[in-house]
């Protein structure tokens, strides 16, 4: 009798498995044809905070504005990383998420997996960065994913305006683009 119960809640779970395999992923696909990245990553040089200047919106970052990244380097050697972001409805709602990320390409350091939820990993790909880690353009391969972002908080309309021709050069839409404000 045992073993038909385990045999059934074996079957239910490997069945609610494979259903979760066909649940849609949050928003369009922005770039079906993602690029590897196009330059090695000095991590020593990309940690520190970044701000968001563009991106794809995301249901874990709907309508928020003022977004940050810190990335610190742990003496294991993953990456602290840690958003923060001002809620559009309220402007004096910030949330914030600690995650960590570990690079999966050494050869590189521009292939990074990152958590916010346990043992659960995504793709975080440094597309391509500035000669002075003054921007970095990030995605991961599915291209429904994309963040802009500098060192300055207000950078020169000519970077941003670079910046939007490289992102459209890597190959996303750029209809999807939110702008964010800060």
């Amino acid at each position: 009798m045992q073993k038909k119960i385990l045999v059934a809640a074996l079957t239910g779970a490997a069945f609610i498995l494979g259903a979760c395999a066909y649940i849609p992923r949050p928003g369009p696909v922005g770039n079906p044809a993602v690029p590897p990245p196009a330059k090695p990553v000095d991590l020593s040089k990309y940690m520190g905070r970044w701000y968001e200047q563009f991106r794809y919106e995301a249901s874990f970052e709907k309508d928020m504005d003022e977004v940050t990244a810190e990335y610190s380097l742990n003496e294991d050697g993953t990456v602290k990383v840690v958003n923060r972001g001002r809620v559009e409805d309220d402007p004096s709602a910030f949330r914030q998420s600690v995650g960590k990320a570990k690079v999966v390409d050494r050869a590189t350091n521009a292939k990074l997996k990152v958590s916010f939820f346990g043992p659960f990993y995504g793709d975080y790909w440094i597309l391509d960065h500035g000669d002075d880690y003054e921007w970095s353009i990030v995605g991961e391969p599915s291209g429904r994913y994309l963040w802009v972002l500098t060192r300055a908080a207000h950078p020169s309309p000519d970077m941003l305006d670079r910046l939007q021709a490289r992102v459209r050069a890597l190959g996303y839409d750029w209809a999807l683009v939110r702008v964010t404000r800060h």
